[in-house]
């Protein structure tokens, strides 16, 4: 699975700091912490008919994860979300939009590790794409990695950084292997996630999901187990094992570029009928409509 370029962003302009440039044109610089070490944390963000689903949350999240790392003069959430607004106006965008929200701890005085050498406070960065879902709705193969995924006790998953070497390697992992995306483990062998969604499974008629102690506490993942249960889905949150994985009736994974997209094959088997299940199907359709009608609106009217 490879994301396919969308002519319509040949000319988008991404603000930085309160300037739109055109994506051609350089607006990072490099003493910028994100350039000098991966010193940032990000939200990704989907627009639906001129809303955020999960705004708050995603706010929140970044909030807590700039705490984390002790940034200075994080931005006040009015004046991201007006950041957000002004790049979606620039661009004329309002449906079928992901937008990626990247905070840095901000220019460095001169080159190097220590956070004292960042004087300016922090760099916002918005990048608006016309970009629908991205995974195939036909299913999605995937690939057990050797890269695992740390947890606590090496890096902390709750805070959402930008360092995302780890996840690049399982990725790379999955495309020598033909897969669309890589299976993680967590340090102790059970599953924690794939390379960029959480994963879940059908099991006897109810979820099955791993918990959240080698990977991100994710918006998406968080809907679904507020949802499942009006749908009669009895939900676990546990330690799960790949042979799990490999054995349930049906696998699924979710995030906000992709919202939820059903998994067919793992490691060359078949999951299930080796085709996308109906549980998957259904949660999809609940999942895309509730999140058209709860998205926060960024205007006033948004049927422009």
């Amino acid at each position: 699975m490879l994301q396919r370029y969308d002519p319509r962003n040949a000319d988008i302009r991404y603000w930085v700091d309160g300037v739109l440039r055109h994506r051609d044109e350089p607006g990072i610089s490099p003493f910028d912490s994100v350039v000098q070490g991966g010193d940032a944390v990000w939200e990704g963000l989907r627009v639906y008919d001129g809303g955020v689903y999960g705004l708050d949350e995603h706010l929140a999240r970044l909030r807590r994860s700039a705490r984390a790392l002790g940034f200075e003069r994080v931005p006040a959430d009015a004046d991201i979300v007006a950041a957000v607004r002004a790049t979606l106006d620039a661009n004329d965008m309002r449906d079928g939009v992901h937008v990626r929200l990247t905070l840095t701890r901000g220019v460095k005085v001169t080159s190097g590790m220590d956070p004292r050498l960042n004087q300016a406070g922090c760099t916002l960065i918005v990048l608006a794409e016309h970009k629908p879902p991205v995974y195939d709705t036909g299913g999605l193969t995937l690939a057990t990695s050797s890269v695992r995924r740390p947890g606590p006790d090496v890096l902390d998953p709750k805070i959402h950084h930008n360092n995302l070497i780890n996840s690049i390697l399982a990725k790379m992992e999955a495309n020598l292997a033909g897969a669309d995306d890589a299976m993680m483990l967590d340090g102790r062998g059970f599953v924690a996630e794939t390379n960029a969604t959480h994963l879940f499974a059908v099991v006897d008629g109810g979820l099955v999901t791993p918990r959240a102690v080698a990977c991100p506490e994710g918006i998406t993942r968080d809907t679904v187990l507020r949802l499942a249960p009006a749908e009669g889905l009895q939900v676990q949150v546990r330690d799960v094992s790949q042979v799990e994985m490999y054995t349930a009736d049906e696998v699924f994974c979710t995030g906000t570029m992709g919202e939820i997209a059903g998994v067919v094959a793992i490691d060359g088997r078949p999951i299930g009928t080796g085709a996308v299940g109906p549980v998957t199907a259904r949660l999809a359709r609940v999942y895309r409509q509730h999140a058209r009608e709860h998205a926060q609106r960024l205007w006033a009217d948004s049927s422009v």
